[in-house]
Parts: structure tokens; C-alpha cells; sequence
């Protein structure tokens, strides 16, 4: 599932494709993708606008279209954001195209349709969708980080993947940090002593910069979600066997030996 690294990836991808750009036509190839908005409605606010600098807060892409309106775009597990030119051959789940003036094309490609696309009218609806989001896990302090922790007396790793407290956080990312940091996910935020708090925030902050260098959540062998689906998995770290259990509702994957 795209995580806040990816989505940093498909906001460079439409960085270099279409700020500035006019947006001559809007091909809707797959409604199932629109939510809250019609065809209709789509195109009447889009086409004929420029797009703006795009932005990203948590999982959500953020692309302004002239003065009032921008599109929000929810990756769900297979969203892709892609820059073509018009006469590059259209793939099977490609369901949302804009064609620019210079025949350029933002494609958005998206096989299981669990998300999609959003038109915020003004900022004001666009200011709705994102207070129901906690701060983006880049922005994030220190102090206010160890402070949520302290106060949630659920597992740490619900903690870190609610879009509510920590926005951009999902299942591998979330894995990852509390191998890093050596805490168990099932483990209660608020029972972390504060060294370990720190230690999950700093493990947080690593894991989000190298992701996001390389614009995705990488499956680096070094990694441990690069294990999490070997045949025999173990923990790069110390070689014991994984645990697999489910936490927060997602299989969570974790080295008992080494994290606690």
C-alpha cells in the first residue's frame, strides 16, 4: 500500500509533469475512482485551469487547479500517479487522464479502486478533509510525538498507523520503525519508557528520510520489510525467526529476540 514515501515520489513525478500547465481535457475512463464528484462537475472545474505546485500531507496528494479548487488523490493500495504523453499506449488501469496543453498527460492508474480522487471546491471544504487527519509524520516535533505516545493507551504500532494522531504511517513503514527502535508493536504506547519513545521517533525520522530519498518504502534486504515475506523469514539483525501476529488489524511482522 502506498505510504507517505510513495505518495512524496508521485508528487515529484506531477512536480515535473504539469505545475503551470493548462489541463485541456479530462478523460474519465473509470468512475469507480471518483468520490464525491461526478464527471460532470470534474471537468467543469478543471478543464480550462492551470494546475498548481502539488503538495502532500500524510498519504494525500494536494494539486490546486486555478484559484479555488484542488484535486486530492488517496492511493489506496495500488494507486499510482503517472506522466505520459498523449500517445503513449494507455494501460488496463489507467482510470483518470489529464491531457495538458502540450500533450502532456497525468495519468492516474489504479488496479483495485479502493480510493481515488476528491475535488475540494474551495479551501475551506479542502481545510475539512485534512482536520480529520493528525500532522504529517515529517512535521512532527519530537515533544509532540512522545507526547502522543504517553497519552494512548492502545498498541504503539495502532498508534502509529491511525491517520488521525500521525498522518502518512502504514503497515511496512510502521514495521519497520519499531524494528528500528526495538520495541514490540503490540507493546502499549503510553507503557514506553521515554528512552524508548525516543528511540521510536528517531527510528521514524531515519526510516521517513531514506524513504523518501528514494521516493518509495524501498524492500531493502537489509531491512527487515524486505524479509517479511521469505519463505523462512528471519531478522536481518540477529537471525532468530520472525513473529507474524495481527495488530491493529494488519499481520504485523516482528523479531521477538531482539525487540521488546
Amino acid at each position: 500500500m502506498p505510504e507517505l514515501p510513495d505518495v512524496e515520489g508521485f508528487r515529484r513525478v506531477l512536480d515535473g509533469c504539469g505545475p503551470g500547465r493548462c489541463v485541456r481535457r479530462v478523460d474519465v475512463r473509470d468512475t469507480g475512482v471518483l468520490r464525491g464528484a461526478g464527471v460532470r462537475r470534474l471537468r467543469r472545474e478543471v478543464e480550462g485551469r492551470r494546475l498548481g505546485r502539488p503538495w502532500r500531507h500524510g498519504k494525500l496528494l494536494i494539486v490546486p487547479v486555478g484559484d479555488g479548487p484542488a484535486l486530492v488523490w488517496h492511493f489506496g493500495m495500488t494507486g499510482e500517479m503517472v506522466c505520459a504523453r498523449a500517445d503513449d499506449p494507455p494501460a488496463a488501469h489507467d482510470r483518470v487522464v489529464l491531457t495538458l496543453v502540450d500533450d502532456r498527460q497525468v495519468r492516474y492508474r489504479d488496479q483495485r479502486k479502493l480510493q481515488g480522487i476528491r475535488l475540494a471546491p474551495n479551501q475551506r471544504a479542502l481545510q475539512r478533509m485534512l482536520e480529520r487527519l493528525g500532522p504529517d509524520a515529517l512535521d512532527m516535533t519530537r515533544a509532540d510525538f512522545l507526547n502522543l505516545l504517553a497519552a494512548r493507551r492502545g498498541a504503539v504500532k495502532a498508534v502509529l498507523m491511525d491517520q488521525s494522531l500521525v498522518a502518512g504511517l502504514g503497515n511496512l513503514l510502521s514495521d519497520e520503525i519499531l524494528w528500528r527502535a526495538r520495541v514490540a508493536p503490540r507493546r502499549p504506547a503510553r507503557a514506553l519508557d521515554s528512552a524508548e519513545a525516543r528511540h521510536v521517533f528517531t527510528a521514524m525520522r531515519g526510516v521517513l528520510a531514506t524513504a523518501t530519498r528514494a521516493g518509495r518504502v524501498p524492500p531493502r534486504r537489509t531491512w527487515l520489510t524486505g524479509h517479511r515475506d521469505d519463505g523462512e523469514p528471519v531478522c536481518p539483525r540477529c537471525g532468530e525467526r520472525l513473529c507474524s501476529h495481527r495488530v491493529a488489524g494488519r499481520r504485523s511482522v516482528w523479531c521477538a529476540h531482539c525487540q521488546h
